[in-house]
């Protein structure tokens, strides 16, 4: 018998974080968030989530701030 199993990235969910400035370049409303969950799947089924992960990028310097970088203005954005 022959099992197929293993990890798989669900959709992305992207958000624009408002009235939120990039603490690279001082821009105001270019940070976007990105959440996008891990599954672990058999047979290309996705049976549970194993993880999440969440970045902001900015689109003006394209910065990319992981979750220990999220200032508290960016955490009060996305938790809303």
């Amino acid at each position: 018998m022959i099992l197929f199993f293993g990890t798989k990235t669900g959709k992305k969910t992207v958000k624009k974080l408002q009235n939120v400035a990039c603490s690279y370049c001082l821009q105001i409303e270019t940070l976007n968030a990105v959440i996008q969950s891990n599954y672990f799947h058999l047979f290309w089924i996705p049976l549970f989530k194993i993880g999440t992960s969440r970045y902001a990028e900015c689109s003006h310097c394209k910065r990319v701030f992981y979750k220990e970088e999220f200032s508290p203005e960016m955490k009060k954005a996305i938790s809303n």
